[in-house]
């Protein structure tokens, strides 16, 4: 058994959906679980409809953006209007509707995972049945009767023993099954989960895992895991071969290709993982598997935007020991920063976080209590791997550094652009 995923970008319009039927029909695989993700950007889009259900009072507008989107695609791949499938997509629709209409619960994350759910379930009953039709006979099966989680809403945990269970039970061992990422249901009421933002490709691990999978191709829009995010740098290189190890490392400093929790459990089972393109499937992409060294050996440059550095010296001028420290920590978790970086001396400590929730000026207040505060916003944390001393010389060049961090085959720069 292998896997596929394909995320939103692969199925965004109907084009891309006759593409992906090319890709899985000349891929020559008869053994196969592919993976949906919700089309395009509607996963942004279904929040929308949240969102005014919480803050609006009115959903209607941002839930009709997300019918006349799928309803427009479906009637390029379906031009018969008679067809079941609109039905089936209409019918979906009005469960929406009815779910936010009698829902009394207020907790945001329940009711987020109850409607974002729907983005994966329309794209692959809309893509299952374009498939059938056209030739690929499967199995379509509703991944929420597999994967089984806790109830913590948005970022479910994996039940992984329940969830080998039911996977090994559902899914065939032999021919095709085309089901959904990013969605589970938790044990107990069986009400929609969800894996955390990315989690299609995690979902695809958890399959691979439970059945002991030949490999995972998870098709991109890229064609391959590049050395550097080409938004941002003019010349990449696309990384042929990649270890486990070293693709963990560049997920944890935020390289985007590969959602973190993807690779532990193929590491754990040794399964294969490949990053191909689906505008050009032939091509071989990138494989990341098991001691697999670096190919080529280049520089692999990753960062992160927006980001605060907050830098810190007590105000005795004392030294910055661990009771000190530990108090950054609780505060820094009390107030949900991401620390991204730190770096500390004698009597300062300097940190880099993520502001993800809008907490900055709380946090500081609270900080000035005990510390003398400077800080610096909008600043970009770059993490060069394998890093060639005369590359980051030039790339230094005209930026304004505000710390840097250099250890054994790794150099981080907090700039401020």
């Amino acid at each position: 058994m292998k896997i596929f995923k394909f995320g939103g970008a692969s199925i965004k319009d109907a084009a891309n959906v006759r593409n992906i039927l090319s890709t899985v029909k000349n891929s020559g695989e008869k053994d196969l679980v592919v993976v949906f993700s919700a089309m395009g950007k509607i996963t942004n889009a279904l929040e929308r409809v949240v969102d005014d259900y919480f803050h609006a009072g009115d959903f209607q507008d941002s839930l009709k953006f997300v019918h006349d989107f799928h309803l427009e695609l479906t009637l390029e791949l379906f031009p018969d209007k008679a067809h079941p499938v609109y039905s089936e997509l209409e019918g979906r629709f009005y469960e929406i509707g009815r779910f936010l209409k009698s829902n009394r619960s207020k907790n945001h994350a329940f009711v987020y995972d109850q409607v974002v759910s729907f983005g994966e379930i329309i794209s692959s009953k809309i893509i299952s049945t374009y498939f059938r039709e056209n030739g690929i006979q499967h199995t379509f099966l509703d991944v929420r009767e597999c994967i089984k989680t806790d109830d913590h809403f948005r970022e479910a945990q994996v039940d992984w023993d329940l969830s080998e269970r039911k996977i090994l039970e559902k899914v065939p061992s032999n021919g095709i099954t085309i089901t959904q990422g990013f969605l589970g249901s938790e044990n107990i009421n069986n009400f929609t989960t969800t894996l955390g933002r990315e989690g299609s490709d995690y979902s695809a691990a958890v399959f691979a895992y439970c059945l002991k999978a030949e490999s995972v191709t998870i098709w991109k829009d890229v064609p391959g895991v590049l050395n550097a995010d080409p938004r941002y740098f003019a010349e990449t290189r696309l990384l042929s071969k990649i270890s486990y190890r070293e693709a963990i490392e560049m997920a944890f400093y935020g390289a985007s290709v590969i959602h973190p929790k993807t690779l532990q459990p193929l590491q754990r089972r040794g399964i294969p993982l490949y990053v191909k393109s689906f505008i050009f499937p032939l091509e071989s992409g990138t494989c990341v598997g098991e001691g697999v060294a670096l190919e080529p050996q280049v520089s692999c440059y990753i960062l992160k935007k927006n980001l605060v550095l907050i830098s810190l010296s007590s105000l005795d001028f004392s030294f910055m020991m661990e009771d000190n420290i530990g108090d950054v920590f609780k505060l820094l978790h009390q107030h949900k920063m991401k620390v991204e970086l730190i770096q500390n001396s004698a009597i300062s400590f300097s940190v880099c976080v993520s502001d993800k929730f809008g907490n900055l000026d709380a946090l500081l207040t609270h900080l000035r209590e005990k510390f003398s505060v400077k800080w610096n916003e909008d600043v970009t944390l770059y993490t060069v791997r394998h890093f060639d001393p005369i590359e980051i010389k030039a790339f230094r060049e005209n930026k304004r550094i505000l710390l840097k961090q250099e250890t054994l085959g790794t150099v981080q720069l907090v700039i401020k652009e």
